[in-house]
């Protein structure tokens, strides 16, 4: 199928979703009979890339895509890509990296917060431009956007930390153990409240899936992105009204105020802070604080540390403003704020793992790639028995794809 995607113009990765578009999934093969006629109907129906992908792995009847219409195409990314070798044998954690992707896909690619990535959406975004690269790059951590190994690693190996119990849930007290505390209590609980998480049934456990803790992960570390600001404006938006009130503001900052306390460090008073916060957004109307004023900012993720972790805020309080901006507007090939945490981290485990040193609970790490690299007669995950074997995709809590009441408006 890979030359037959090339004979169609399309990008070699295109090779499993026009298997499966032809029927191929149902009966395993395609005749080329049925091919033909299959894309002469996507030719005829379809007048770009966008909608070419679309049709491919959408549901008869759907003009759009939902989690689950990505499975088969990233299966076989994992199948083939080369940079994805080494898991050939390790099929128990194709689901895991897979599920990681696909949130990642709809992190940056679903700006309606629907669950449904439409055409336009696809057009907008730079994902067909990535599924092109999978073909001309063979380290599959340079396409950092969706498809890196090592930024899946961080995000599960932070996730594994967390889940105690390794059922692929956790609670409110787990995700509080984030990062030595870093977050506060009363954020905490605004992300348990369903603010910005996907399925009613995980939430009335009070529990969130891996998928949920995907988007909290790189929210949290890269508040400069369009989906993050969404993501925190959401929790700390309690009545849901569209915009932050002087109350709101002060709800979380009393728990700011009671962590620097317990450090020994004096905080500003509210009417202080808040006063440095308006001067810092310049929201358009005078006591309320509007997703759209937090975009124009430039410094929302300064606002955002200031009401709900202590740790960041700090460290923007020991620079000065004008670099905070000058950091903000500075352009070109430089890392954002997600791809230098990741970088770090991962560096970070791969010094853990040359060592040997066992993580907190007496395991090694696992799924590292570390291993692989030193010695290919090693398996990477070979010496890591204590890992159940997971059900299928669909056990890993994707996303529900309805739509919600408190789904932001396309932007």
């Amino acid at each position: 199928m890979g030359r037959v995607a090339k004979a169609c113009g399309c990008p070699l990765y295109w090779k499993g979703p026009l298997f499966c578009g032809a029927g191929g999934e149902r009966t395993g093969s395609v005749s080329v009979h049925k091919f033909v006629a299959m894309w002469r109907k996507v030719l005829q129906n379809c007048h770009d890339d966008a909608a070419k992908f679309v049709h491919l792995l959408m549901n008869p009847g759907c003009n759009y895509l939902v989690q689950e219409d990505f499975v088969p195409f990233l299966q076989d990314v994992v199948n083939t890509h080369p940079g994805l070798a080494f898991l050939k044998e390790a099929s128990e954690f194709h689901s895991r990296y897979i599920t990681t992707v696909i949130q990642r896909i709809f992190y940056t690619v679903n700006r309606s917060w629907s669950g449904r990535i439409t055409c336009a959406e696809l057009r907008r975004s730079t994902f067909l431009q990535n599924v092109a690269l999978l073909e001309e790059e063979a380290d599959i951590n340079q396409l950092t956007e969706y498809f890196s190994y090592e930024h899946f690693y961080v995000i599960y190996c932070k996730f594994w930390e967390l889940d105690t119990d390794h059922d692929l849930l956790i609670d409110a007290q787990d995700l509080a153990r984030h990062n030595d505390h870093a977050i506060s209590t009363k954020m905490i609980e605004r992300i348990f409240s369903g603010a910005v998480t996907r399925g009613k049934k995980v939430q009335k456990e009070g529990k969130i899936s891996y998928a949920d803790f995907v988007w909290f992960l790189i929210s949290e570390e890269d508040k400069k992105t369009p989906t993050s600001i969404e993501y925190w404006f959401r929790c700390m938006d309690l009545d849901g009204d569209g915009a932050l009130s002087m109350y709101e503001l002060e709800y979380f900052y009393e728990e700011q105020c009671r962590r620097l306390d317990s450090m020994a460090i004096e905080a500003l008073p509210f009417e202080d802070c808040l006063c440095q916060m308006l001067d810092l957004v310049k929201p358009q109307n005078e006591g309320r604080i509007t997703l759209h004023d937090l975009k124009a900012c430039r410094l929302a993720h300064v606002f955002f540390d200031t009401f709900f972790n202590v740790e960041k805020y700090l460290d923007h309080e020991q620079k000065e403003q004008v670099s905070l901006l000058r950091e903000s507007e500075s352009e070109g090939p430089e890392l954002s704020d997600w791809e230098r945490y990741a970088t770090e981290e991962y560096d970070i485990l791969v010094a853990e793992e040359a060592v040997g040193e066992p993580w907190e609970d007496g395991y090694e790490a696992e799924l590292s790639p570390v291993d692989q690299k030193l010695s290919v007669l090693r398996s990477p995950l070979a010496q890591r028995p204590f890992f159940e074997t997971p059900s299928g995709l669909g056990a890993v809590d994707l996303y529900e794809c309805g739509c919600g009441d408190d789904d932001l408006q396309p932007l």
